[in-house]
């Protein structure tokens, strides 16, 4: 099921895109594909139609299986890393926008398993009174419907008459002068997992960056993986991010610096390909969540299959469905998917969040984790 797009905010938007399935056409003989695993030479032309059609300056990609190396030779540390276009390294740091979400729900489904709260708990038990006004009222409204984006508030990085946000509480004013949609019907929203954060420091104590670093980050050793708060840089290495205000044809537009604050529990991570790989590898694995909490993630009949607790499938043309998060912020694009187990990952990403053309995403997954 497609999943359905968010607006522009200024520069700074972060969202969940959908991403349509489609018939893979790679031009490889049947008799080919009978002698060998033609993955690789795939999912190599995939990437490069990144750059040539979508109007990417650069696309990288890493595909690692459960031994660490992917079909076709290995670099760096394992895996299969390739780059299109110009100004792309594997150990690139870049924005992973709503990747973050992933991470988040991954913290709150652990405090879930330590009774310090409840999916089923209303935001009001944790924030009394905050989320009020125009119809919204958080005694009505789960963590469950946060997780799921099914509670109904309004996404505030579609409101581009408001100013932008640097804070949670502003973002989620910014939300609650709209009308909230219908509960218990999927809708996307970024105000959800603003939400999430907040719910995260009050129940800990400590911000939903802190418990994340302390729960996932530390454990798995994602060296490349933080919180810039309101640093507007990427650590080094890194390269340089581009943004067409005019559209895919228009000029690019350096945005390597910026505030990410607006993105916040939202989308405000910097990761790296390995560390991408790793966290949706170890999560799927059940390294970080037990088995309950792991059904939890992975359940989407609120959603009736677009979505489950910030993570979503995608089923793919030969019948395999993946699991995984992207994130869009200005001047980034990336994407993470895994099968069902963890013990294949590809991670991808562009150096720029304005693609002219968005079916190579599809054709790439479909030639990473389909075999013909």
């Amino acid at each position: 099921m497609p999943l359905p797009r968010t607006r522009l905010i200024t520069l700074l938007v972060i969202g969940l895109f959908g991403l349509g399935t489609g018939v893979l056409g790679t031009g490889v003989r049947n008799a080919d594909v009978a002698r060998a695993d033609y993955r690789p030479l795939r999912t190599s032309r995939a990437l490069a139609q990144l750059v040539s059609r979508g109007r990417a300056p650069g696309a990288a990609l890493l595909a690692e299986t459960a031994s660490g190396t992917a079909s076709g030779n290995a670099s760096g540390g394992g895996g299969r890393f390739e780059a299109a276009g110009t100004g792309m390294r594997r150990a690139d740091h870049f924005r992973a926008g709503s990747i973050t979400k992933t991470l988040v729900a991954t913290v709150v489904l652990q405090l879930s398993a330590e009774g310090e709260l409840h999916l089923a708990d209303s935001v009001d038990q944790y924030l009394p009174g905050l989320v009020r006004g125009h119809g919204n009222d958080g005694r009505r409204l789960t963590l469950r419907s946060l997780l799921t984006h099914t509670s109904g508030l309004h996404d505030y990085t579609s409101d581009t008459s408001a100013p932008v946000p640097t804070t949670p509480e502003a973002a989620l004013r910014t939300a609650l002068v709209h009308r909230p949609g219908p509960r218990g019907v999927y809708a996307y929203s970024n105000t959800d997992y603003i939400v999430l954060g907040m719910v995260v420091e009050r129940v800990t104590g400590r911000t939903y960056a802190a418990e994340a670093e302390r729960r996932v980050i530390g454990p798995l050793g994602l060296t490349g993986t933080s919180f810039p708060g309101g640093s507007t840089a990427l650590p080094v290495p890194h390269g340089r991010a581009y943004t067409r205000t005019s559209g895919p044809a228009g000029p690019p537009r350096d945005v390597t610096r910026l505030d990410p604050r607006t993105a916040g529990a939202a989308g405000e991570l910097i990761s790296t390909l390995d560390d991408l790989n790793r966290f949706f590898g170890a999560l799927l694995d059940g390294e970080l969540l037990a088995p309950p909490e792991l059904r939890e993630l992975l359940d989407t009949g609120a959603t009736h299959g677009a979505y489950g607790l910030g993570i979503f499938p995608q089923r793919l043309s030969c019948g395999l469905t993946v699991w995984g998060h992207n994130g869009r912020i200005a001047g980034s694009y990336v994407r993470t998917a895994a099968t069902r187990d963890g013990r294949h990952t590809l991670t991808f990403r562009v150096d720029t969040d304005t693609l002219a053309d968005d079916a190579p995403e599809t054709r790439l997954l479909e030639a990473e984790f389909c075999r013909s």
